[in-house]
C-alpha cells in the first residue's frame, strides 16, 4: 500500500511533507538538535513553496535555494503576490545544508534561531495552503 494517497508530481503531496517537516521542526527534548530542528523547518518552507510552484503549473527546480523559488513564484504571478513576511523565509536557505552535518555550521544554532525558523515556516505552509485552496 502507498505511504500517501498522492501521487509524487500532486502539490497536495508536497504540502502534506511540508507538514511533515514542519512536525518534526517542533519536536523538542532530549536528543533533539536544534540543528535538525532547523534543518526540518527549512524544508517545510522549501516543499511549501514547491507545491505551490506546481500548483501554479510551474517545473520545480532541483533546488534548496528559498529565495529562487521566491523568484518563481512572483515570475508565475502568485495570485494576490507574496506576502512580505512570506519574502524573508530566504532566511532558511543556509539551514538546507549547513546545519544537516557535523561540523557544521561553525556556530550552534541557537533556541532562539529556531523559534524564529518555526515561525517562519509555519507562516509560509499556511500560506501556501490557503494559495492553494485548501
Amino acid at each position: 500500500m502507498p505511504s500517501s494517497p498522492f501521487r509524487p508530481d500532486d502539490p497536495r503531496e508536497w504540502l502534506r511533507r511540508a507538514r511533515g517537516n514542519l512536525a518534526y521542526a517542533k519536536l523538542d527534548g532530549e536528543g533533539v538538535l536544534n540543528e535538525d530542528r532547523a534543518f526540518n523547518a527549512q524544508q517545510a518552507a522549501e516543499k511549501a513553496l514547491k507545491a505551490l510552484l506546481l500548483h501554479e503549473g510551474v517545473i520545480i527546480p532541483f533546488t534548496h535555494d528559498l529565495r529562487e523559488l521566491l523568484g518563481r513564484l512572483d515570475h508565475a504571478g502568485i495570485r494576490g503576490g507574496i506576502p512580505a513576511d512570506v519574502k524573508s523565509v530566504d532566511s532558511l536557505t543556509p539551514y538546507a545544508v549547513a546545519s544537516r552535518y557535523p561540523g557544521a555550521p561553525d556556530e550552534a544554532v541557537m533556541d532562539t534561531e529556531v523559534t524564529s525558523a518555526i515561525h517562519l515556516a509555519e507562516r509560509v505552509v499556511e500560506w501556501a495552503s490557503v494559495a492553494m485552496g485548501g
